[in-house]
């Protein structure tokens, strides 16, 4: 009986030290997604649609996770995250999108690889159901970097996309928004006692009506960063307006040994300030942590040049920065081994 036991003990021991060898030789790999930032106040903000959005980005943080569990590619993870974040209502990008001044849809999203250092993006396309996946087309099997509007979806149909109608993005909370937006427009230039130039009267909406947006950055087990970024853009834009999501280095930026950042906010400055590049940058040349340079572009530099919004990034030992400047940012991180954890504000 003795002899049985010990055995027993003896390949229950063996069998934990093995698989905590196995682990201890499985290379660090994480991810974390966002949702968008802006004035996310908690007392607007009902119990049930908290619930809703923590969900949907558990959901979400889950699926990237999978793929690198399996030991899949960052990028796949990454497309992953966001495909589900844009096939929910609950966010601006797919299905989710925000209306134009004229009442359509226009959608913009990029990717990049920071194995090869290859990019691809697309903007103002009108009906794809999931942008994310035609801006990795792009990368992958064109020898360009953004392609836009019916360009973008000429080429779409090329590499076997189905084409959706306009009418898939329709939403009633995003029309009640656009229409909300458009008599504050009107409000602010009557107000004025001036034809101010559209762009312009934009600026007397809240934060809300300009961001919105969805993106994940990841890192895979092969030490491969990734990162990508989706949006319908901001409520009421008009002449094919384009903010930074689509442009490589200020909303999405990647570089193996060095970070990825997705970033969401207030596009013009995020252009203006090279957020996602130069975050990177501070890394790369001044060697700080990828918190602390996440932290000065966000909350020292953008915040005094008056831009706000936030980012989510990754370095290349799988460390994560979520910060951001506003009242709120949906977000979630997962690293290897661990729980998601998926916050709103910042004492989640």
């Amino acid at each position: 009986m003795n002899i049985k036991f010990n055995s027993l003990y003896l390949a229950v021991l063996l069998a934990a030290v093995f698989s905590t060898h196995v682990a201890a030789q499985t290379p660090p790999f994480s991810i974390a997604i966002h949702g968008g930032a802006g004035t996310i106040s908690k007392a607007n903000l009902t119990e049930a649609q908290q619930k809703a959005y923590r969900e949907k980005l558990k959901q979400a943080i889950d699926a990237g996770y999978k793929v690198l569990e399996k030991g899949g590619d960052s990028l796949s993870a990454v497309t992953a995250a966001i495909n589900i974040l844009e096939n929910s209502p609950l966010f601006n990008a797919g299905l989710g999108a925000v209306y134009t001044y004229d009442g359509s849809h226009e959608m913009d999203a990029s990717i990049m690889d920071g194995n090869t250092m290859n990019a691809g993006a697309v903007a103002g396309v009108k009906h794809i159901k999931n942008p994310i996946d035609l801006a990795r087309s792009v990368m992958d099997n064109s020898a360009h970097v953004m392609l836009s509007g019916s360009g973008a979806e000429e080429f779409a149909l090329t590499q076997q996309f189905s084409l959706v109608p306009t009418s898939y993005f329709d939403t009633e909370s995003r029309y009640n928004q656009l229409l909300d937006a458009k008599a504050k427009i009107k409000a602010a230039e009557q107000g004025n006692n001036a034809n101010l130039e559209h762009q312009a009267s934009l600026d007397y909406l809240d934060l809300d009506y300009k961001f919105g947006t969805v993106g994940a950055v990841a890192l895979d087990q092969q030490g491969n960063l990734a990162a990508g970024t989706s949006t319908g853009g901001m409520t009421a834009k008009r002449f094919g307006r384009i903010g930074d999501s689509p442009v490589i280095g200020a909303g999405t930026y990647a570089e193996n040994g060095v970070c990825a950042v997705s970033a969401t906010g207030h596009g013009e400055y995020f252009i203006r300030y090279h957020v996602a590049g130069d975050i990177c940058a501070k890394v790369k040349y001044q060697q700080k942590s990828i918190i602390q340079a996440a932290d000065e572009v966000i909350n020292q530099r953008l915040i005094t040049a008056g831009g706000t919004g936030g980012v989510i990034a990754i370095d290349q030992r799988g460390n994560i920065a979520t910060p951001f400047n506003t009242e709120g940012m949906y977000r979630a991180t997962r690293k290897s081994g661990e729980q998601a954890q998926v916050m709103i504000w910042q004492d989640n």
